[in-house]
């Protein structure tokens, strides 16, 4: 989109901006991306000038505050203070492009029908996301490139989602999750959309390397915010409009039934784990409160994201996960090898699940060797 020239034109922006954010400076941070969208001048010109802030300005920077928190540099806090400060630059190009998507005959705007654009889309987190700034920039992307744009944030129920793109005629739903968790539920709004007749692009890393779940949802999916734009560009025909499918018509392993029992029992599972791990390391019996609560909350996110590696039938899934837990842990001054009494314990359970029993062994396979104990064979079902 940029030449070398121009890339390197925004290095010097980007650092201070990345200041900007980490000194929690919002004035400052909007007067650095205004500055960078320089000033106004031909509408086409500024159009390309407010896109290429948002994909080379601002969400670089911010995935460097995603990054500073993996790496324990900041806090929870601190990196939603950043993450706002971004959410009012986006706002900033917004306001400051506006007049550009003026048709130059009726005064009325691109992406309306009395303006004559590209089209109206909806875009949305799915239900129970709240990240919702990558929606955000790819909504304003689109906007930029004249389609006219639903912009629902995080967290939209299903039924609410359908409902809006039905009663606007949008011709298509853009979802967007970063949290792989949510994958039931964002296959849920895509087969409820397309059954409503409205085709749907899917976007974020909850959807895997290469969109593999996206696809395997049968969703479209855009890997950014221009990718987007030019998918929605070749007009995607519409599903036809039939009942919303069963998630085994697309998922057939689900008939085994392991997701569904792990989902179910997830409570049970989570406590008997939680005393397994107080059994390997006596240290977490005296944790204050809010450690025993942190503890908890990781297993639950351990039992979260087996079960979806169940859902998608990709013990990868699994073991990116366990993988980053680890490094996180490690960032946080917490043994990584914390993790095998856990995922011993959930073996020990889930004896009687294979594909579960194949996905925990993966796990524990890819940890650092040094620090895994011996592994032996999976239990016996009949035991």
């Amino acid at each position: 989109m940029t030449d070398g020239k121009e890339a390197h034109s925004l290095a010097e922006p980007r650092e201070q901006l990345w200041q900007a954010l980490w000194e929690y400076d919002e004035t400052r941070a909007v007067a650095i991306v205004r500055d960078a969208l320089g000033t106004t001048g031909a509408a086409e010109r500024t159009r390309a000038a407010g896109e290429r802030v948002l994909l080379e300005l601002i969400a670089p920077t911010q995935e460097r505050v995603g990054v500073a928190w993996a790496a324990n540099d900041i806090t929870v806090a601190q990196e939603h203070a950043a993450t706002a400060i971004s959410e009012r630059c986006i706002a900033a190009v917004a306001d400051a492009t506006a007049p550009a998507l003026a048709h130059p005959r009726t005064g009325t705007f691109v992406g309306t029908e009395e303006g004559g654009g590209a089209g109206r889309v909806l875009v949305s987190c799915v239900d129970g996301e709240w990240h919702s700034l990558p929606a955000r920039l790819v909504g304003e992307v689109l906007r930029l490139r004249g389609w006219r744009v639903d912009y629902l944030g995080a967290q939209v129920p299903t039924g609410h989602l359908v409902e809006h793109a039905r009663r606007t005629r949008a011709q298509a739903v853009l979802l967007s999750s970063s949290i792989p968790t949510l994958l039931p539920g964002a296959h849920n709004a895509i087969s409820s959309c397309q059954g409503a007749g409205i085709p749907v692009l899917a976007g974020g890393a909850a959807f895997g390397p290469q969109g593999r779940y996206a696809r395997l949802m049968r969703a479209e999916w855009a890997k950014d915010a221009c990718d987007a734009a030019t998918l929605l560009d070749r007009h995607l025909a519409p599903p036809g409009a039939h009942a919303a499918r069963l998630p085994d018509l697309d998922l057939p392993h689900l008939a085994d039934q392991e997701y569904t029992m792990v989902r179910r029992t997830k409570p049970q599972l989570v406590k008997q784990t939680l005393a397994d791990v107080e059994e390997g390391f006596p240290g977490t019996r005296h944790y204050s409160e809010y450690q025993r609560e942190r503890t908890v909350e990781d297993i639950d996110f351990i039992v979260g994201y087996l079960a979806t590696a169940l859902y998608v039938d990709d013990p990868d899934l699994f073991t990116r996960f366990i993988t980053w837990t680890a490094d996180i842990l490690a960032a946080r001054d917490v043994p990584p090898r914390c993790l095998f009494p856990a995922l011993d314990s959930l073996r020990k359970q889930l004896k009687d699940f294979p594909r579960a029993i194949g996905i925990l062994t993966a796990a524990h396979d890819v940890l650092t060797p040094p620090l895994a104990p011996p592994l032996g064979p999976p239990p016996d079902p009949c035991d």
